[in-house]
């Protein structure tokens, strides 16, 4: 990559740093969020396997990812540019359009949630067929019965993290925190808690306890998007939106979500795709513990949503002033602060693979190679930043999408090779190979085609921080001391010790000091 230009330092306006003040209030609340969403995430996953077991649990994450994968589908890729938009509108003095873009983005998505939703229940034996076709009679119908169960679900879980996203546009966070990091989650641990505990219940009720909050969730996203909405609009001088700028934001809305629309799916399905893949070619078993050996890396990626999201709209306003210092200050400071927050449990997890696998049963210790190496690309990933976002504020979504489907072809060509061979590990492979490049070919993108890149002195500051304290000191205090319950709890907290003394010392290059805007918002 050419060198950054040297306007593109750190910026040091009154509003940058007011900017990265808000990014800030709003990255900690959804950093809180995320943790409490990803250790609900593992409390189900640990329920699940322990009360099922690896096969009828497989064919729980089996059905789960589907019904994901096919809700991600009827969203059209519509969230990111509920964002988008409105951030845009707002910044070029265009809010009296802000109604009309949501029509634009809302009536179709309702359409596609309901027919899609049809379409996994009438297509669910075939689909658990083709997943599950070696299972026995039992599971296959239990998988069955899942999926028509989800199904249902299907709409209400598209309008609500549709309508959260469109919360996002008006620069609201605590919606999305509140509803999809807390509520949600938490309802779904305490529902599948309870089947678990109750001794007598069906798999298929775990479906059931797992799709319930989505009804909640999805009344109150519309509250919040309505009290946006209205408070918007308050300030906004009213102006006579005629028939041809209906039409004409329609037309811009689709041509930036189109191309993200499918790279939404083909995103997903680098997520979801190898779970389904491994139940065909190696069993539902061999799946199971591929999902619960890769549970770690959903807990990361809440940590990047959570700052993402805090992000993304202030972003976009500042790429559609061109205001390229911004944006690219925003990029760096995100990176830096993503890196602080990811890096250790990446690099904790490659450590004591093992350790972290027996949480969830003796069955799943096998697994310690895939946790390997899906952590060793998740570090390449997160030292890229969010690069996705970057290129889809840019309004660059066509070239999201060609990234995307390269991962996704190389993901698939991957599995269908390895997985007969090496089972769950064969997948862990195609998909680090996949998350490799859907983020350096972005990198590469972003760098010679905008002029902007993550690397600066928060990117070193966080990565020497991280690598010290959590890759060679948990090391170094296991050579000296060797293995055992002791010696991990203090290799643990040597690099607890050390990864505090290390931001506390590096706090400015970090840009940490922009959490002085929690105590003034207080």
């Amino acid at each position: 990559m050419t060198a950054p230009p040297a306007s593109l330092a750190p910026a040091d306006s009154a509003a940058t740093k007011k900017a990265i003040g808000g990014v800030a209030r709003g990255g900690v609340a959804g950093i809180l969020g995320a943790g409490v969403a990803g250790l609900a995430g593992l409390a189900v996953t640990w329920l699940v396997a322990h009360r099922l077991g690896p096969e009828h649990a497989g064919a729980f994450f089996a059905a789960t990812a589907a019904f994901v994968l096919t809700s991600t589908l009827a969203k059209l890729g519509t969230q990111t540019g509920l964002v988008y938009w409105p951030a845009r509108l707002r910044a070029q003095g265009h809010g009296f359009l802000l109604g009309a873009c949501l029509r634009s983005a809302f009536a179709p998505v309702v359409c596609a949630a309901v027919a899609v939703g049809i379409a996994l229940y009438v297509s669910a034996p075939e689909l658990a067929s083709l997943t599950a076709g070696d299972a026995p009679p039992a599971i296959h119908a239990e998988l069955v019965r899942q999926l028509r169960l989800l199904a249902a679900f299907v709409p209400l879980a598209v309008l609500s993290d549709t309508l959260l996203a469109a919360t996002r546009g008006y620069r609201l966070i605590r919606p999305t925190v509140l509803l999809d990091k807390l509520v949600r989650p938490g309802l779904q641990t305490v529902g599948v808690a309870a089947v678990a505990v109750s001794g007598v219940a069906g798999p298929s009720l775990f479906a059931l306890a797992w799709a319930l909050p989505y009804v909640p969730t999805a009344l109150l996203a519309g509250y919040a998007l309505h009290r946006a909405h209205t408070r918007t609009m308050a300030d906004i001088v009213p102006t006579r939106v005629k028939r041809s700028h209906r039409a004409s934001m329609r037309r811009a809305f689709w041509r930036f979500t189109g191309p993200r629309s499918i790279a939404s799916v083909a995103q997903l399905a680098l997520q979801r795709v190898d779970v389904l893949l491994v139940a065909a070619l190696a069993g539902l078993g061999a799946a199971g513990l591929y999902a619960v050996a890769g549970r770690f890396v959903v807990l990361g990626q809440f940590a990047n949503q959570g700052i993402t999201q805090a992000v993304q709209p202030r972003l976009a306003e500042a790429l559609a002033v061109k205001d390229r210092l911004a944006a690219n200050t925003l990029y760096q400071t995100a990176t830096g602060w993503l890196i602080l927050l990811t890096w250790p449990l990446y690099l904790l997890v490659m450590t004591y693979a093992p350790a972290y696998l027996g949480i969830f049963g003796p069955a799943f210790r096998d697994g310690a190679s895939i946790v390997v190496v899906l952590a060793a690309a998740m570090l390449v990933a997160t030292g890229c930043g969010m690069v996705d976002t970057v290129l889809s504020m840019a309004g660059r979504t066509t070239w999201n999408l060609g990234n995307v489907l390269v991962a996704l072809g190389l993901t698939i060509a991957l599995d269908l090779a390895l997985i007969p061979r090496m089972g769950a590990l064969g997948a862990a492979i195609g998909l680090a190979a996949a998350v490799v490049a859907n983020n350096v070919l972005p990198l590469a993108q972003v760098g010679f085609g905008l002029k902007l890149h993550p690397f600066g002195a928060g990117w070193l500051s966080a990565a020497a921080v991280t690598v010290v304290s959590f890759g060679v000191a948990p090391r170094a205090v296991g050579y000296v001391l060797g293995g055992g319950p002791g010696a991990t709890m203090t290799a643990l907290g040597v690099a607890g010790a050390t990864y505090l003394a290390g931001v506390r010392l590096l706090r400015r290059p970090l840009a940490l000091d922009a959490l002085k805007a929690l105590r003034r918002k207080r």
